[in-house]
């Protein structure tokens, strides 16, 4: 070996320490630094006494014993961890391939010899290791965080990696003699594993979408639960009002009756009840859960000057719970009052229409609203490019799965239907 080649060597030992100790998660005090120095010297210093001082030509083989286990056991001290110290060192010695591969590109483009690709080598190392402490090194560090078991998957590439490069290459020649198994070996496993992480990832996706579902859910539930709140105050507001002006009506009613002016306070007892009936909280049906969702809706309805009309016959109990039974009804209205809203703005009237009931155990739900003509269907399912829009529709599935229900959204004649049946 050159003089070219043991800075080469050099370098790389420092590249692979370096990118090892990067990859831990460990708190940089100044002690930890300072024995992270110290280790570094150590290492790469018995490097060279085993170079110059033992055989130069058996370095390679040895390097694990006299690089990488010291390092193992040094990150472990130092992030008082037992197996991301190893998968660190195992990935960090991965990321030098990148390295020696682009050397042994630019040697193949140009027809160099070994101290091309040594100096190629050397002059890739530091832009290299910048790049990954940069961009990657974070990332990498994000996954010793994980369980155990994650830990280990993410481990395995590299350690499948490292045994493959010291069998094949530094321990015999199968690599270069050729032998399909030991050429094919790396290509097999990204293939298994690029499948592997597939299936994780869908399952990652499937979970982050389940979760996002449950936090429209209850996002949903908070903001009936103020909608709620907000109707309980205003009606304990008007009802302090009414207690506080009753002892005026009863002494002008007092003061009617005592002059003989009984049509004047049989007019005045009625525009008492009319104002009384006009603020009564309606009835559409006996569960307390959907007649407050109806109540709530019709309100929100009258004021953007949207018909609703509800036909509810929902008895207290029934199989679906209060809360999923609020967020079916609290999502489909939902959609359904936004819907007649774009229509009002267009010019064109707003009306709602609810029918509910339940039969053999069985709750049967149509809403039906007014609608535009540019709704888009996927699998039978509307779908939206707007922002924050389709997680209602979303949440309507979910539970509607949840009970192994039936449901169907259909436009008919400039009208949305929503069909459930759970």
């Amino acid at each position: 070996m050159n003089n070219i080649g043991l800075i080469n060597l050099t370098s790389v030992g420092f590249f692979g320490i370096v990118l090892s100790a990067a990859f831990c998660d460990i708190i940089w005090t100044r002690k930890k630094v300072l024995a992270m120095t110290s280790g570094i010297a150590a290492i790469l210093l018995f490097q060279n006494i085993i170079y110059f001082g033992v055989n130069s030509n058996i370095i390679e083989g040895i390097y694990p014993l006299i690089t990488h286990i010291p390092l193992t056991i040094l990150l472990c001290i130092l992030s008082r961890k037992r197996l991301w110290p190893l998968i660190s060192v195992l990935t960090a010695y991965l990321c030098c391939q990148i390295r020696r591969w682009l050397a042994l590109l630019i040697v193949a483009v140009l027809a160099g010899d070994s101290v091309m690709q040594d100096i190629a080598e050397l002059s890739m190392t530091l832009p290299i290791l910048l790049i990954l402490l940069w961009r990657i090194a974070p990332a990498v560090r994000s996954v010793s965080h994980y369980p155990i078991s994650f830990q280990c998957l993410f481990g395995v590439v590299p350690a499948l990696y490292y045994g493959f490069d010291y069998l094949t290459r530094i321990y015999t020649n199968l690599l270069l003699d050729g032998v399909l198994v030991a050429v094919e070996f790396m290509p097999f496993v990204c293939s298994v594993a690029y499948l592997f992480f597939l299936v994780r990832t869908s399952r990652a996706q499937q979970v982050y979408h389940w979760l996002e579902q449950t936090q429209a859910i209850l996002n949903m539930q908070i903001e009936q639960a103020v909608r709620e709140i907000a109707a309980l105050r205003e009606s304990q507001e008007k009802t302090s009002v009414y207690r506080h002006d009753m002892r005026h009506h009863m002494q002008y009613l007092s003061s009617c009756i005592e002059n003989r002016q009984l049509k004047q306070a049989q007019v005045y007892i009625q525009e008492i009840c009319s104002e009384i009936a006009a603020n009564k909280v309606m009835v559409f049906c006996e569960n307390e859960a959907a007649n407050l969702i109806f109540s709530t809706f019709a309100k929100r309805a009258d004021d953007s000057g949207i018909l609703m009309q509800v036909r509810a016959e929902i008895p207290q109990l029934i199989s679906v719970s209060e809360n999923d039974l609020c967020v079916l009804l609290s999502n489909a209205l939902e959609n359904a009052l936004h819907a007649c809203k774009d229509e009002k703005e267009k010019g064109h009237a707003g009306i709602i229409e609810v029918v509910v009931y339940v039969e053999n155990e069985k709750l049967f739900l149509q809403i039906t609203n007014t609608c535009g003509e540019d709704i888009t269907f996927t699998g039978g399912i509307p779908v939206t490019n707007r922002s924050g829009h389709g997680i209602g529709v979303r949440s309507i599935c979910a539970i509607v799965e949840r009970y192994e229900g039936i449901y169907a959204f259909l436009v008919e004649n400039g009208q949305f239907i929503l069909r459930v049946s759970i």
